[in-house]
């Protein structure tokens, strides 16, 4: 297919301003050019499209069938434009923070939190992604990096830790498990997403296997084996971090309590914190809510 011959920006901007007065005398004055310059640029336009424009009447112009269509386009794409070029030329502190989060813990834990951080930061626009594992900044375009550190990062990546793993068994909490045998005698969820999660439990906790549990499923996504335990199906192996709006509103119980697994949260980025503002914020602000997060429902589960 052969490209389409595209009309020049000055031309589309002389027909927008015309368009919207409805008069080529006004549109003349917005773009500080004469009223020949722009019939001149839309008679130019409509030669290239073949369709007229504008119908003339008793010193009138209003747009035709094809004028009304194009103006739909080119008041989009100019708008798209000017938007665009605004966030190039605009200071980096006013530039919106791009941060990647792993999809889980962004939709669990991170995104109903943001509002909180826009009330404490109302100049910083949060862009979030959601991804995992390694990252590429550059190919990404984004500025920060929210993860577990179970990953090799590159070297020259900047790092601040902002909140420890702590995990446990989850279920509703009519479910009767109150030992290891109670345990092994119901379903245990997995997640392909942290495949070694109960043996590191295990591990932490000094608990022996015993008999192997009745039985077991298997999920793609950690929110998926979640969202099956607060459904009844067995017992998940979950952080604290994802599960808090279940423990708080009592949909979710962790009758073993919390432990740390070793690993931690961090977050990445390519630049120096210290030189920019909006990092040093969205980081003070991240590592506290980790804080707040863990010491809360570490506590509750101890005393549920």
């Amino acid at each position: 297919m052969s490209p389409i011959r595209l009309p020049s920006l000055n031309a589309l901007r002389a027909f927008d301003a015309a368009a919207r007065h409805l008069s080529f005398v006004r549109a003349a004055d917005e773009l500080c050019l004469t009223q020949g310059a722009i019939s001149l640029q839309i008679r130019q336009l409509e030669e290239m499209l073949g369709h007229p424009l504008f119908e003339r009447r008793n010193r009138a112009v209003f747009l035709t069938r094809a004028g009304l269509r194009l103006q739909e386009v080119s008041s989009d794409v100019l708008r798209r434009l000017e938007q665009g070029m605004r966030e190039f030329q605009a200071p980096a502190h006013e530039q919106p923070l791009v941060v990647s989060c792993e999809p889980t813990i962004a939709m669990r834990w991170l995104i109903p939190k943001l509002a909180s951080f826009h009330q404490a930061h109302p100049a910083v626009q949060i862009h979030l992604l959601a991804a995992g594992g390694e990252i590429d900044f550059s190919a990404c375009r984004v500025d920060l990096a929210l993860r577990r550190n179970d990953f090799a990062w590159r070297s020259e990546y900047h790092a601040e830790v902002v909140g420890r793993e702590w995990v446990a068994p989850v279920c509703q909490p009519g479910l009767a498990v109150a030992s290891q045998g109670d345990l092994n005698a119901r379903c245990r969820l997995h997640t392909l997403s942290r495949p070694s999660a109960w043996e590191d439990w295990h591990r932490c906790t000094g608990r022996s296997d015993g008999s192997d549990p009745a039985w077991s499923k298997c999920f793609e996504h950690f929110y998926l084996s979640l969202q099956a335990a607060a459904s009844g199906l067995g017992v998940a192996m979950a952080s604290v971090y994802m599960v808090e709006s279940e423990m708080l509103d009592g949909r979710l119980a962790a009758p073993f309590g919390f432990v740390e697994d070793g690993s931690e949260y961090i977050l990445l980025s390519a630049e120096p914190f210290s030189g920019d503002a909006r990092r040093q914020a969205f980081l003070a602000w991240i590592r506290q809510s980790f804080n707040d997060s863990a010491s809360l429902l570490i506590a509750d589960a101890e005393h549920g």
